[in-house]
């Protein structure tokens, strides 16, 4: 009895059937994302690197050559790791050998970074090597491409003297590759059938944004949506050039004769649009959170743009709460759905119009 499955079935009024929900007659579905999310909620931390250890400092602290000096709260934690210790995304400074010790926290995004920032002015006073001139002390052979130091391409040489600016290749992998350049989530997580990455930023329109390397944004439409409108005949795309407003019609969707506005997730300047799209709108319904992304954005900063939008546990909370919505809903004009917490089909409004595309978009969509 343990693995009996059933299905929910629709009778239309043409006399047709939809198994439209089906599940087994245990509740391990429920429990299994409930105790998933509280292993994120417990376990999430930020990656200091092996072996690190803290205490708290005073200002003076700050100072200190042997440890990083860091103010959370208005508390200095003063940070030391051991020989061992690594980074998951090592800063420049680091990586040229100017800094013992440093994790890139900015999205390899050195335009807009503190920390980058007050380096250079520590150089402009001759209190710090740069990491320019660290490298160039470095052999002929061992002179790699700053991106290459990041771990963002394979090892290439510098022929630039690490003068960036003049740099064609800088030029083109920051404004032409790696907005091009899909992306993938590093884990998938499944709510009661629909994908949520981890990673991944939402906006409670069902948008996501995902910072990507050197501070860009890529958006797009989440699973849940795509999946309860069904697959789009065309996405109104906003050029390149426009600039969105967070919570604002970003851009839409037409299917048949019906409608639908989507809010932007953040604020920033359109800088590519998915071309494919245009031509296959449905691609965003095959893989919603890689392939088919909508466009990318640049915003003039990229943490505080993101900061109130749901991530990792929090969206998983919050993809659970829209699904029991939207069980009620279908419950309203199809009848009581299985109660061991089974998956809903694609394309919930093809098969259930009853349910109303003004009504779902306003409900969901929120416009």
């Amino acid at each position: 009895m343990d693995q009996l499955a059933f299905y929910h079935i629709v009778v239309f009024h043409n006399g047709t059937t939809l198994a439209l929900y089906f599940g087994n007659t245990t509740n391990t579905t429920q429990k299994k994302e409930n105790e998933m999310t509280r292993k994120i909620k417990k376990g999430g931390r930020s990656n200091i690197g092996f072996g690190s250890s803290y205490r708290k400092g005073a200002d003076r602290d700050m100072e200190s050559g042997s440890e990083i000096g860091s103010v959370l709260g208005g508390q200095v934690w003063m940070v030391k790791p051991d020989k061992r210790a690594g980074t998951d995304n090592p800063c420049i400074w680091m990586q040229a050998g100017a800094v013992k010790f440093k994790n890139c926290n900015n999205f390899f995004d050195c335009t807009t970074c503190k920390y980058d920032l007050g380096m250079r002015r520590k150089v402009e006073k001759g209190n710090q090597i740069s990491w320019q001139d660290a490298m160039r002390k470095r052999p002929n052979l061992d002179r790699v491409c700053r991106h290459s130091l990041t771990g963002r391409i394979a090892k290439r040489a510098c022929a630039y003297d690490y003068v960036c600016t003049k740099c064609d290749f800088d030029q083109f992998f920051e404004d032409v590759w790696t907005a091009k350049t899909k992306s993938a989530p590093y884990e998938m997580q499944q709510v009661k059938g629909f994908g949520v990455p981890m990673g991944y930023y939402f906006h409670n329109g069902h948008s996501w944004a995902r910072i990507e390397s050197g501070g860009y944004i890529r958006v797009g439409m989440d699973d849940f949506a795509l999946k309860l409108l069904g697959k789009a005949d065309a996405m109104d795309l906003p050029l390149m050039g426009k600039e969105l407003d967070k919570d604002r019609p970003g851009w839409g969707l037409k299917r048949n004769e019906n409608l639908a506005d989507v809010l932007s997730p953040v604020n920033g300047v359109i800088m590519e649009v998915n071309p494919a799209l245009r031509e296959q709108p449905g691609l965003a319904n095959e893989k919603p959170y890689e392939d088919g992304w909508l466009f990318m954005v640049r915003a003039p900063d990229v943490k505080s743009t993101v900061k109130k939008l749901m991530a990792d546990a929090d969206s998983l909370d919050w993809m659970n709460g829209e699904i029991g919505k939207l069980e009620n809903m279908v419950e309203d004009v199809a009848g009581p759905l299985a109660t061991d917490g089974g998956y809903l089909t694609d394309d919930i409004f093809g098969h259930l119009p009853e349910l109303g595309w003004r009504n779902l978009t306003k409900s969901f969509l929120k416009t």
